[in-house]
Parts: C-alpha cells; sequence; structure tokens
C-alpha cells in the first residue's frame, strides 16, 4: 500500500541524514509542508537544534509578491528556518532520496491573520472572535484562500498536494495554553459554538429563511443547559438537533455545506489551473458534513467529484475507522488515504500500526499517511519501518 509521512522543511533542511532516514521507513512519499500554521515543535535528531518555533501562520517558500501586492489579506514569509526555500531545499533532498513530494497546505487556519485582520473571523452566537478560524463565506477570506492554495500547493518539485482546513474551522483549536476543557462539549456543543454570525453569515442564514438574531438567541438558549453541568447529547448529528432543534440545525448545516463546497469547487479548480496534467489534488476530509477543523466535514459523493481522492483520520479504535471509510466504501479510482498517527505521545499507536493499516485497507483504504515523522521518537520510527516491511 503506497504510504506518505508527513514531515516539516525543518525537519530536513540542515540534516543531511534526514532523507535517507525517512526512505528508510519503507515510505515512498512525503507529504511535505508548504503553509502551515503557528506550533512549536520537537526535532529529536536534527543536528543543530531541538525546538523550532513557528511564531505564525506562514508560507514556508518565498510568495510571489506580484501575486500579493496591494493587498491586505497576504501570506506571512516564514524566519525561523535558515533557508530562503525551506520547502525547495527540504524537496529537492527528499527526491534525492527517490521520495516523490507532495505539498501540504493549510488553509482556514491562521491566528495571524485574525489578529490584524479581525473582521475574517469565526464571531460566534455571544459575539467572541475566533482569531485561529477564518470565515470561509467571506469573499476577501476565500480569494486569499483560493490564491494561497494556487501557489502553496504547486511548487517546485511535489507532484500533487494535500489540502488540510479547505472548508470551516471553529471552536476547536489546540490553543497554546488552552484553558477550555472545565465544560464537556460534545458534538452539539461544538457545533453550535462553532457558527458564525458575522455580517456575511448573518445574511447567508437570511437566504435560507432564517432571522440571524432569532437564530442568534436560539443557539445561546440551546447552550445554557451545557454551561449549567447538565452534559452534551450523545455524539453525531442527531445530538445538534436535540439542542438547537432539528430544522434551525439542518437549516445552518444547508448553508454552511454550500459555503465549504464553493470553496473547495473554487480552491480545486485554482491549483488544477496551475498546475501540470496529472498533478494530484486531495483533501484533509471528514465525511460528517458537521465537523470542522483540520479534517472538514464533506459530502462524500461531492468531493470526489471535486478532487482526487481524500485523508481521512483513522487513528483510534476499529469503529472509529469504520465511521470515516465507510461512506467512501468502492470510490472508483479515488485515493482514499488512511492517516494514522505514529507518535506515541500524540496519542499515536505505532505497536499496532500492521494490524491498523489491514483493518484500514479492509474498509477501502488505498493508502496511508503517517503523522508524523519529523515529530516521532527513535522506538516510534522503528515500530514503523518494522510494520511496513511487513505490510509490504
Amino acid at each position: 500500500m503506497r504510504t506518505s509521512a508527513f514531515l516539516y522543511p525543518w525537519d530536513v533542511v540542515g540534516d543531511s541524514d534526514a532523507p535517507a532516514r525517512i526512505a528508510d521507513l519503507g515510505v515512498q512519499q512525503v507529504t511535505l509542508a508548504a503553509a502551515y500554521h503557528s506550533t512549536r515543535a520537537l526535532t529529536p535528531r536534527h543536528p543543530v537544534r531541538r525546538i523550532v518555533t513557528a511564531e505564525h501562520a506562514a508560507v514556508l517558500y518565498p510568495p510571489d509578491a506580484s501575486r500579493w501586492a496591494g493587498r491586505a489579506l497576504r501570506p506571512y514569509p516564514q524566519t525561523w528556518t535558515p533557508s530562503d526555500d525551506p520547502f525547495a531545499e527540504a524537496a529537492d533532498a527528499l527526491a534525492g532520496a527517490g521520495l516523490d513530494v507532495h505539498s501540504w497546505v493549510v488553509l482556514a487556519h491562521n491566528s495571524r491573520l485574525g489578529a490584524e485582520h479581525p473582521d475574517t473571523s469565526v464571531v460566534n452566537a455571544y459575539g467572541d472572535r475566533y482569531p485561529w478560524a477564518p470565515c470561509v463565506a467571506r469573499p476577501e477570506v476565500r480569494a486569499y484562500l483560493v490564491d494561497l492554495a494556487a501557489e502553496a500547493a504547486v511548487r517546485e518539485g511535489a507532484r500533487g498536494t494535500e489540502l488540510e482546513s479547505c472548508g470551516w474551522y471553529g471552536f476547536a483549536h489546540l490553543h497554546a495554553h488552552d484553558k477550555v476543557a472545565g465544560v464537556g462539549l460534545g458534538d452539539a456543543a461544538q457545533y453550535l459554538m462553532s457558527l458564525c454570525f458575522c455580517a456575511v453569515c448573518r445574511a447567508g442564514y437570511a437566504g435560507q429563511g432564517l432571522d440571524a438574531e432569532e437564530l442568534r438567541a436560539a443557539v445561546r438558549r440551546a447552550l445554557e443547559p451545557v454551561w449549567a453541568g447538565a452534559g452534551a447529547p450523545d455524539a453525531g448529528w442527531d445530538a445538534v438537533g436535540k439542542l438547537l432543534g432539528a430544522d434551525l440545525a439542518e437549516t445552518t448545516l444547508r448553508w454552511r455545506a454550500e459555503v465549504a463546497r464553493s470553496l473547495q469547487e473554487a480552491v480545486t479548480g485554482a491549483v488544477r489551473a496551475a498546475a501540470a496534467p496529472g498533478f494530484q489534488v486531495l483533501l484533509h476530509a471528514d465525511p460528517a458534513p458537521y465537523r470542522c477543523g483540520a479534517n472538514v466535514g464533506v459530502d462524500p459523493g461531492h468531493i470526489l467529484s471535486v478532487a482526487d481522492g481524500v485523508v481521512l483520520p483513522c487513528t483510534g479504535t476499529d469503529a472509529v475507522r469504520e465511521a470515516v471509510l465507510g461512506p467512501f466504501a468502492g470510490a472508483p479510482d479515488a485515493v482514499v488515504a488512511a492517516n494514522l498517527t505514529v507518535v506515541r505521545g500524540m496519542g499515536g499507536s505505532p505497536d499496532t500500526l500492521e494490524r491498523d493499516a489491514a483493518h484500514a485497507a479492509s474498509l477501502g483504504a488505498n493508502q496511508l499517511r503517517l503523522y508524523h515523522a519529523g515529530l516521532a521518537s527513535d522506538p516510534d520510527l522503528a515500530a514503523v519501518a518494522g510494520a511496513l516491511s511487513r505490510l509490504g
């Protein structure tokens, strides 16, 4: 089964041993970050450093000045990797080790953008802004994301791309020093806390026959039992209907799904227009349309008519894999990649990789993604190499 490992350019730049080490795992491909959000990352094998602090969302290549001239929303260049073009330098080294390179592009997740341009952010029912979550219904945000995707995806040396956060982002963020676990938020409360009430979304709700102020009040009423400690309803979309009411829930989802689908069509179209024939376009996705975040909620039939395939979150139990892979079963000629975390310290299970990969394949997965070869410990990588050698 074709397997790709996620990497950051800083895992490779300055470490001449990195490409061979990755190839020796038994992978055929690397999914290499070209545009990424802020992070603090360990580099456990780098000969010079141990910590990289990416202070803000940035592109890991020199952005095209002519493309972005005069535009308020534009990508931020990186400053923390000592290279004029970290992506190109890393991609060239990895290709030299016989590895295919695909770009990894994070789109609607950018805290600096929200801090500098607050009107671009999702606004919840209480009026709180989420600076990490650009509202993908806003025309200026969509224009920025479409051009960012085309530029960041189609880098020299990349044979395809994987687009993360190509849709709605919301409440969940994994923000630095998060203090939001005091009240348990299930699927329903997460969804309600992710609904946007910016001017564009308010108009969108009106187009669906909803009064935005009445909807906002309904969302706040629905959340009161959660804040009072009653707990969240059962998981799944039905839980949203139990809190908000089925009709209201379905109407909000209809608006958000239309926005997400049109963004995905525009983004993939722009990438294809910028790329040579045969350039592969995949989306990080979840088959539950109401999901927000890195793995955006999609309609399986629609997304496979737009992209070449999907990368699906498959870490965890058999039930987790069944839920995300089942709706894509039997997809003709599409890439269905099972994404498995292999870093023990991040909840991954490299020791069960062989079994988990085989289970994913039995459910229709035809490729693997391993998160994340740069962050994993030596024992994690040894377990990965052993599993891949047995999988063949």
